[in-house]
């Protein structure tokens, strides 16, 4: 029983100091991406905040008593009191690229768009802004395209869907997060409320080409296999997140509200049997997932959709004033 018992306090240690390294680790990022001030605040705010979190492990440990842990409940309960208070806004300057958002209109089949981005982009911070106001025709949708952009890691894609008119137009979705002037993305921050999110329309010369011919990343494009009513579905569950967005802002988050699990949940209302997948967090291996949820036609091998689906090259071909999404999509040489 006493190797039991001395067991069980081992255990009990080490769970204790797990619980304690991660929530004291969590604490003190919260402090660093949101504590009101400049860099020098929020390095003190999280410095104070590691201090505390070791004094009282150490007091815990070196007097082998508990009451260093109801002090912790108190200080941690005290920090997500004021982590609940920390809403996300439609007020902040914005970079010039998600400055506006997106809303738009139903009438039978008919769509209409407005804040419809269609930049012209020479590098990040030079390009000719342009804001319209398009109308769609639902009737005349013909087809829906999976765009992966990948920027480093094979694991790590931007994923956005592409819908096609039988005009020639394409219109791109793409849910993002609303940057402030000057900021930059970071993945950690997307777990701290340091984003909004925002949902871009946009016709692909913006939105992909922004990606493979200024920001040198790696795009594919992979047609999926869904019906019109599918298709038309999944657009307007589109413009009703954008309205819902535009009405009531959101934090983006980095696993539970990104680009993809949005995507994920709207299609769920399609269909409701629908698989949640870890793939849906590894964006870069989401073709996968569309493979097998049949998605992707099977008359093709995944590997050959992945070769086929590759357009990084033929963007950075295409030329000014070209149609490029004609050239994107055209034959490889």
């Amino acid at each position: 029983m006493g190797s039991l018992r001395a067991i069980g306090r081992v255990v009990s240690l080490v769970l204790g100091a797990l619980v304690a390294f991660l929530s004291g680790a969590w604490g003190a990022l919260a402090l660093w991406y949101q504590l009101p001030g400049g860099g020098v605040l929020r390095a003190l705010g999280a410095t104070a905040w590691i201090a505390a979190v070791l004094s009282l492990a150490a007091v815990a440990l070196l007097r082998r008593t508990w009451w260093p842990l109801g002090g912790y409940a108190l200080m941690y309960a005290l920090l997500l009191a004021w982590w609940s208070t920390i809403a996300p806004t439609h007020q902040r300057a914005w970079a010039d690229d998600v400055s506006r958002l997106l809303t738009g209109e139903v009438h039978g089949s008919t769509v209409t768009l407005h804040n419809v981005r269609d930049f012209a982009w020479r590098s990040d911070d030079d390009y000719d802004a342009r804001w319209e106001t398009r109308t769609y025709d639902l009737d005349r949708l013909v087809s829906a395209d999976a765009v992966l952009s990948h920027w480093g890691s094979k694991a790590i894609a931007h994923a956005m869907i592409s819908f096609g008119f039988d005009d020639g137009r394409h219109l791109v979705f793409s849910v993002e997060i609303r940057k402030r002037r000057g900021q930059r993305f970071s993945s950690i921050g997307g777990f701290f409320k340091d984003f909004e999110a925002i949902l871009i329309a946009a016709p692909e010369r913006d939105v992909i080409r922004v990606r493979t011919n200024v920001r040198g990343e790696d795009d594919y494009l992979y047609p999926l296999s869904m019906s019109r009513g599918a298709m038309r579905a999944l657009f307007l569950s589109y413009v009703g997140t954008a309205n819902r967005l535009a009405a009531t802002p959101e934090f983006y988050n980095t696993v539970t509200s990104n680009c993809t699990t949005v995507v994920y949940r709207m299609a769920r209302q399609l269909d409701p049997g629908l698989p949640w997948d870890v793939r849906l967090l590894l964006t870069g291996y989401l073709p996968g997932y569309l493979y097998q949820v049949g998605a992707l036609d099977h008359r093709l091998t995944l590997d050959e959709w992945t070769r086929r689906a590759r357009i990084t090259e033929r963007a950075r071909a295409s030329r000014p004033g070209e149609d490029f999404s004609a050239a994107i999509r055209a034959p490889k040489r």
